[in-house]
């Protein structure tokens, strides 16, 4: 990681998605979390446990992002401008979300797929890893991604979840 350990992090919430409510948390350098089916005391626990940053409330921070999330989320917007913090996430972690961070709205991909695509063919499961440790859900749109099979595989907020993103996207399933 190459992110200076002093940086602080700035944390919000949305409330009244779809999904219910959201935690959204951010550096000066962009996003670098998405939560949501928790509560506040886990966000917290998590920014200070595992990126080792001093946290500070501040919606003003994240007004931007948590405004294209209701977009996405309301079925108005297909892609994200929102800057995105890469430097929190170990590289082969990076490599496979930054793959994922491509597939275009409405489409889906398979773990073996972007395994191949970021050069590690015999790496699906390792993908599998990754996304499900993505901390960016919904911006990184780990819904996206399949089974080899073509079928819904695990997904952090639910599979419901998954497959009503997915519908929300008109995305075609197996």
């Amino acid at each position: 990681m190459t992110r200076s350990p002093t940086a602080t992090i700035y944390f919000s919430n949305m409330k009244n998605t779809p999904i219910g409510e959201i935690w959204l948390a951010c550096t000066e350098r962009g996003l670098v979390a998405v939560e949501w089916g928790s509560k506040r005391a886990k966000l917290l626990d998590y920014l200070t446990r595992r990126l080792k940053s001093p946290v500070e409330e501040n919606p003003r921070m994240l007004t931007h992002t948590a405004s294209q999330l209701h977009e996405y989320l309301a079925g108005k917007r297909h892609s994200f401008t929102i800057a995105i913090d890469w430097s929190m996430m170990r590289p082969f972690q990076r490599e496979a979300l930054l793959a994922t961070f491509a597939i275009p709205y409405g489409h889906t991909s398979t773990y073996g797929e972007i395994a191949a695509q970021i050069g590690h063919p015999s790496a699906a499961r390792a993908v599998g890893r990754a996304e499900a440790t993505n901390p960016m859900p919904l911006v990184i749109p780990c819904h996206r991604v399949l089974g080899a099979d073509g079928k819904l595989r695990g997904y952090g907020g639910g599979l419901e979840i998954k497959k009503w993103l997915l519908k929300l996207e008109g995305a075609v399933l197996a």
